[in-house]
């Protein structure tokens, strides 16, 4: 059975999360581990075909035709892999097959919900990417930012999964800002504390936090981090911004 990383975003949007699972993805190859990668997206719209440009970026088609997030772009290159149209669901997909399948009486009458159905649905696509290129470990990216409204049935269901294929199977990486003010002369750790207990009030407990800064910071504030959020020392992580990566 194939392991499951799921990646979340938490305090402002836009932080790396594909460049960070990018990034995880290709260490994981260049040590003879084979993996799937996917991107889910909280959006309403199918695909991001018709949207502009300008509010989501370049469109990334892949080899079977798919239009997809850009972010699969950066996984096609860091980890040199072709991605498939399984490697972008939104939540405009997950609707539009639950409808489709109420409308065909798949449900045998039953009050079609969010919980089950929705969440069943976006399992069944984590599953689905790792029955087809059977990977040694499925790297998911959850889009959004803990705390939106778009984004709590993908959320409800990676909690789900560590019921489903047990807790050693699954892990939990959340990229989180550490703001550093000029003005006080320090990074802040508690917009990091704030993401986390958000996520920890819908029952996911992060393995990881990678933290994103301007700066490096310090030992000491990892270690905050580490105590506040009830992780391993080793497990905070800086992703200090670069100019090129």
């Amino acid at each position: 059975m194939a392991k499951f990383i799921f990646v979340t975003g938490g305090v402002v949007s836009s932080l790396g999360k594909g460049i960070t699972a990018a990034s995880l993805g290709r260490l994981l190859k260049s040590r003879g581990i084979k993996i799937a990668i996917q991107k889910f997206d909280p959006y309403i719209n199918v695909d991001p075909g018709t949207m502009s440009p300008y509010q989501h970026g370049e469109v990334f088609v892949t080899d079977d035709g798919a239009e997809t997030d850009l972010d699969l772009g950066h996984y096609e290159r860091f980890v040199d892999i072709n991605v498939s149209k399984y490697s972008n669901v939104t939540t405009g997909k997950i609707y539009n097959t639950v409808i489709k399948k109420e409308r065909r009486g798949d449900y045998l009458g039953g009050t079609v919900q969010v919980i089950p159905h929705i969440t069943n649905e976006i399992k069944e696509r984590f599953l689905r990417i790792a029955k087809e290129s059977n990977p040694d470990v499925v790297i998911t990216e959850i889009g959004g930012t803990v705390g939106d409204i778009e984004s709590l049935p993908f959320l409800e269901a990676i909690r789900q999964m560590k019921g489903d294929i047990g807790r050693d199977n699954v892990l939990y990486i959340h990229v989180t800002l550490v703001p550093f003010l000029k003005a006080a002369g320090e990074a802040k750790t508690k917009p990091t504390q704030h993401s986390v207990k958000e996520l920890r009030s819908i029952g996911i407990q992060p393995d990881v936090i990678v933290c994103r800064s301007e700066m490096p910071i310090s030992k000491e504030m990892e270690e905050k981090i580490a105590l506040f959020c009830d992780i391993d020392k080793d497990a905070v992580i800086q992703a200090v911004d670069d100019e090129n990566i």
